[in-house]
């Protein structure tokens, strides 16, 4: 898909002039035409149980407590309809679930539906109560026949509150939105290994709580404009999943059904297109395997069904609220008649005991696949003064074109030890592993074990985010005995969760807690003494040590910098001495082989 034009008259100058405090400039581009069957589901102004959302014309949507006060309400009208609260949010907030069931106490398969995560990204908000109040008031109360619901209205409420026209700019309503991040401008979706949030916290009690048979996280997509309004998709989609059994059921039997529903209900549906450049569609679309940070990956990790729905930004807010509604009601649907078989997938994919976990990929050199007629939207650029480059301009022209796919192929993957060993002085860590479900075991006498020790070199510290400094090293093992005290924690990978706790603990995995900086000590110099106690030392040991010597020699001939600078001669040489410091470059987490 080529640009079509140059410079076109720009219509923002004026709104640069408006005051800091008003909403920003109509910049988005025009919305294409629509209407489907599920406009039908928008109940009448003056209807005594119309959502604060549907009485606004979806123009806005309501505010937390607004939301709270109109859930207990329903709840009071009917008996299918539970409101509690599962945990409190960074600034204090109640987070609140409502569950939908007929169960009366009884032990029954689960759908749990997570929106406002990230808490601009509202729509499942907004149908969610559509549905609840269908299902409790409107003739729908069958949807529950085999099945509970259990609805997250926003888990992102600090940012809810934080609501303005100047957040998520590029999604098309409701007028003000949320913030991405929590109160501590903490993203949540990229939480769910390294566990800083309490909202993240509640939200994996709640999953091992209820360990659903579905889950589904509501969301709103970045990238390019498409004829597309509601898309989802799944980690590992194709076929880069950690548990295969439950990525079969969702590719086999959820997408159809959703595509099925949405398609009948007169949207225009597809498995998400992450898009390689937004600047250029036509460069293709990603499929990858995803680390347990996300919610989609995390569910792969714990053999949970997920689904991640995005919804297409620049499609109005009431399109893409009835969107979610109608895949929320076929996800429903489907959880009830296929219970046994989610059972039984999630049952398979536990009693694996993968033996590698891949930490590494690149892209594909060559397409994995191709959707022949993507439904594409043309654009053309224009040179922004702002900027000094072209920039797009989405024209609303529908066009068709060959999407490629990219894949991806591994780079890097890791053997699984018999078990992790963590020092008993780390306890966030381990009550992170506690938190997680992880199996683990006090060692309450020293043994002596064959264990791999991981140094790191060429360690750097990455870009913040998320609330922390990523590390990026290259990493060294070395294999031999050691004894290993009493009081260590002790974490086999021989369990349902040994693939996430090697996520979390193997040094090369990008969401390890090693690489989320959880263990800054390994950035520490080593212990030192004086120069005229180490200088002889030194000395001593390139007199004993010809290959030593040799190798010295070449680095000093090679590398001028090096040879001129006594410290990193010093630092160099002393790290070859029989004696290493026990904590500067040394993952403190052993493995057990």
């Amino acid at each position: 898909m080529k640009p079509l034009s140059t410079a076109a008259p720009l219509l923002v100058a004026a709104a640069m002039l408006v005051a800091a405090a008003a909403p920003p400039p109509a910049v988005l581009p025009p919305a294409l035409p629509w209407s489907g069957a599920s406009e039908k589901l928008v109940v009448p102004a003056g209807d005594p149980w119309i959502t604060p959302a549907e009485a606004a014309g979806f123009r806005t949507t309501p505010g937390y407590d607004e939301v709270g006060a109109w859930l207990r309400k329903l709840a009071e009208a009917s008996p299918l309809i539970t409101v509690e609260t599962f945990g409190k949010s960074e600034e204090g907030r109640d987070l609140l679930l409502v569950r939908a069931s007929k169960g009366a106490g009884a032990a029954r398969p689960v759908v749990l539906v997570q929106a406002g995560i990230h808490s601009g990204e509202i729509d499942g908000k907004d149908a969610g109560l559509m549905l609840l109040r269908d299902i409790a008031l409107r003739g729908k109360d069958d949807l529950l026949d085999r099945v509970d619901l259990v609805f997250v209205p926003v888990l992102n409420v600090d940012g809810h509150e934080r609501a303005s026209p100047w957040n998520f700019l590029h999604v098309r309503g409701p007028e003000d939105k949320g913030t991405e991040g929590n109160a501590r401008n903490i993203n949540l979706n990229r939480d769910f290994s390294k566990l800083d949030t309490p909202e993240i916290r509640a939200m994996v009690g709640l999953l091992q709580r209820l360990d659903p048979v579905l889950y589904i996280d509501c969301h709103v997509s970045g990238g390019f404009d498409m004829q597309y309004d509601i898309t989802y998709t799944y980690a590992g989609w194709g076929k880069y999943a950690r548990h295969r059994a439950t990525a079969s059921w969702l590719e086999q039997r959820f997408g159809p059904a959703a595509q099925a529903a949405l398609t009948k209900a007169g949207h225009e549906p597809i498995v998400y297109p992450s898009p390689i450049d937004t600047r250029a569609p036509e460069k293709g679309i990603r499929y990858a395997p995803e680390g347990p940070r996300y919610s989609t990956g995390y569910g792969d990790f714990i053999g949970v069904p997920t689904v991640l729905v995005e919804n297409h930004m620049l499609k109005p807010y009431r399109q893409r609220v009835l969107g979610t509604y109608v895949l929320l009601e076929a996800a429903l649907k489907l959880a009830a008649q296929d219970a046994g078989r989610i059972a039984a997938a999630k049952a398979a994919d536990r009693a694996e005991r993968p033996a590698q976990l891949l930490t590494r990929w690149k892209p594909s050199p060559a397409p994995i696949g191709w959707v022949d007629q993507f439904k594409g939207v043309a654009f053309e650029t224009y040179r922004s003064a702002a900027t000094g480059r072209m920039e797009q301009r989405w024209t609303g022209r529908p066009i068709t074109f060959r999407m490629p796919i990219i894949g991806q192929d591994p780079v890097e993957s890791v053997r699984l030890p018999k078990a992790w060993l963590v020092p008993p002085a780390y306890r966030e860590v381990i009550e992170k592993l506690r938190l997680h479900g992880i199996r683990m075991e006090t060692l309450e006498a020293a043994r002596t074990l064959s264990v791999d020790t991981v140094r790191l070199h060429e360690t750097k510290l990455a870009r913040q985010h998320d609330g922390r400094i990523p590390l990026e090293a290259r990493f060294e093992h070395e294999r031999s005995e050691a004894t290993v005290p009493a009081g260590t924690v002790r974490v086999v990978s021989d369990q349902p969760l040994g693939l996430l706790a090697a996520a979390l603990l193997e040094p090369e995995s990008q969401d390890s807690f090693l690489a989320w900086g959880l263990f800054p000590e390994v950035l520490s110099a080593p212990a030192g003494t004086e120069d005229f106690v180490i200088a002889p030392i030194l000395d001593a040991l390139l007199a004993a040590n010809a290959p030593l010597r040799e190798e010295f020699d070449r680095k000093l001939a090679a590398e001028p910098g090096f040879a001129a600078d006594p410290n990193a001669r010093t630092a160099w040489l002393s790290e070859r001495l029989p004696h290493r410091d026990a904590f500067a470059g040394v993952y403190p987490v052993k493995r057990e082989l």
